[in-house]
């Protein structure tokens, strides 16, 4: 089990066998789950699935007519 401690600031050094498990780098983003009252740490993908979902949610509204499709069929 690894373990870390908290600054005053309330933050953390990640161990390097946790990182090297996620291959994190300097500057990746990390994703906190709440699952079945635990904590789970994941690296963030490129693509935030959440973030791509509010936007597709967002925009299927406003672009989704016949014109619109006919209008950016070519790109």
């Amino acid at each position: 089990m690894e373990s870390s401690r908290l600054t005053t600031k309330y933050q953390a050094t990640i161990p390097r066998k946790v990182r090297e498990h996620l291959a994190l780098a300097a500057g990746d983003r990390i994703t906190f789950r709440f699952v079945r009252g635990r904590v789970v740490i994941e690296k963030t993908p490129p693509h935030d699935p959440s973030y791509l979902q509010a936007l597709d949610g967002a925009l299927s509204s406003e672009w989704s007519s016949k014109e619109d499709d006919e209008a950016y069929d070519d790109l």
